[in-house]
């Protein structure tokens, strides 16, 4: 975890202070549990939660540091922090972890923390999703030219442009829901998960008070299919950033310059160069959903242990969990501030549309030809001179306009007069569907 790239709500998921109160709850309940069933004393469930409560409520860096030294000699981490746990509660102790294994806890912890990171990475989409509605509305009928490998095609308006990231941040959000929802499962199995020193009602008692689900067959570990499922969510998320900012970084080019991020006052752009203003948000949001996507194959690989389990997974959660959660949590975060306040220049995007003399209204003179009677080769071949010609010409003293260069073909002109003509090209023909476009795609915000 960088600290440039994290945000202090999800970052806290992640601490040790945390990850121990998580434990020592996963504990206490299941201590209660057996109390209540009987298998331990119901005195020392009672002691074990009043005093482990007084010895976690404030988890000190000192606190972290003695864990740290007890696991410096039993190497195991659990162990150690069953140890410091202990020694605040005394003799009762001896009735904590009783036929659990530490995958119980290690687990069922894990998919604590993930659940609290769905739910703010959720609240995250939630903002950007209100975000890129806002100025989709803002911009319904700003016109502007549509792209097909980075060539002029047909007009657009920017408002249906940001309507599209709409759209796949939505199925997004609909993933990472998913996600949450089958990494939520809790695993209080045993040794090798077969209960065989452990009431499975425990594991239900447990489950239920954490708000998850208890995990139907757990080996001795949680499978991993369902992590994995969790990081692939994270990581199509980041592509969906990287798209949008993708989008943001040609329209800011000097060449374009049709929308831009928000310059500050004071901001500066270049240490040589007075005059730069660069996209360094979007180029920055590219750049970290590289690192998220990054976390999708370790976690793919880890569905694979050996038998009921092995550890090569562990390693890789500790990486992997704060570091994909805290990146695409700033990530998100930024996107949605960069929507926010994003420059947009109207006037920029007309003059860019119109720059090719009206050659973006081909398939419209196409389609109007074929209804008159040409058929479809003889008509695309008459555009196409049409357009060509207003290519090749375009800024030089003998250029035409699209418009007057089919007019000039004899073709065309036996089949179309003008007016017919202007009517095929006119622009507002190509906005008619955007309000119920708009509408249709908001509407599905719930389906």
């Amino acid at each position: 975890m960088v600290p440039r790239y994290a945000r202090p709500e999800m970052t806290a998921i992640w601490s040790p202070e945390t990850r121990y109160k998580i434990w020592f709850e996963i504990e206490a309940l299941a201590a209660e549990a057996m109390g209540n069933l009987g298998t331990i004393p119901a005195e020392a469930a009672r002691v074990i939660r009043e005093k482990g409560d007084q010895r976690t409520a404030e988890i000190t860096a000192a606190d972290v540091g003695h864990i740290d030294e007890i696991e410096r000699v039993t190497r195991h981490d659990v162990i150690a922090f069953l140890t410091w746990l202990g020694e605040g509660i005394g003799p009762e102790a001896r009735f904590m972890h009783q036929g659990m294994t530490s995958s119980d806890v290690l687990d069922t912890c894990l998919n604590v923390q993930l659940t609290r990171a769905a739910d703010l990475l959720l609240a995250d989409m939630d903002a950007l999703l209100a975000a890129l509605q806002r100025r989709a509305e803002e911009h319904a009928l700003t016109p502007t030219i549509g792209r097909s490998h980075g060539i002029h095609a047909e007009p657009t308006t920017f408002g249906i442009k940001l309507a599209g990231h709409w759209a796949e941040f939505a199925r997004c959000r609909k993933r990472l829901a998913a996600a949450r929802d089958e990494v939520a499962t809790c695993a209080i199995s045993g040794p090798v998960g077969t209960f065989a020193s452990v009431d499975p009602r425990v594991e239900e008692f447990v489950a239920t008070r954490l708000g998850l689900r208890a995990e139907p067959v757990s080996t001795q570990v949680i499978p991993r299919d369902r992590h994995a499922a969790f990081f692939c969510a994270l990581a199509i998320t980041a592509s969906a950033i990287e798209r949008l900012a993708t989008e943001v970084r040609h329209l800011q080019r000097s060449e374009v310059r049709e929308a831009e991020e928000y310059f500050h006052p004071g901001q500066k752009g270049s240490s040589a160069m007075p005059h730069k203003r660069n996209p360094v948000l979007s180029e920055n949001l590219t750049g970290l959903a590289r690192v998220i996507r990054g976390y999708a194959t370790p976690a793919l690989e880890n569905v694979a242990l050996w038998h009921e389990r092995d550890i090569s997974h562990s390693s890789v959660e500790r990486f992997i969990g704060p570091d994909a959660t805290i990146t695409l949590d700033f990530a998100l975060a930024r996107a949605t501030s960069m929507m926010d306040k994003l420059t947009v220049y109207p006037d920029q995007m007309k003059r860019n549309l119109e720059a090719l003399g009206g050659v973006v209204h081909s398939q419209k003179v196409l389609l109007a030809l074929t209804q008159a009677g040409m058929s479809r080769e003889a008509s695309y071949a008459a555009v196409q001179r049409a357009a060509m010609a207003t290519w090749t010409a375009l800024g030089t003293p003998n250029g035409r306009s699209f418009r007057d260069e089919l007019l000039a073909d004899p073709e065309v002109s036996a089949t179309l007069d003008a007016a017919t003509l202007d009517a095929a090209m006119d622009p507002a023909k190509d906005f008619r569907h955007v309000r119920a476009t708009l509408a249709r795609v908001f509407a599905s915000q719930g389906a």
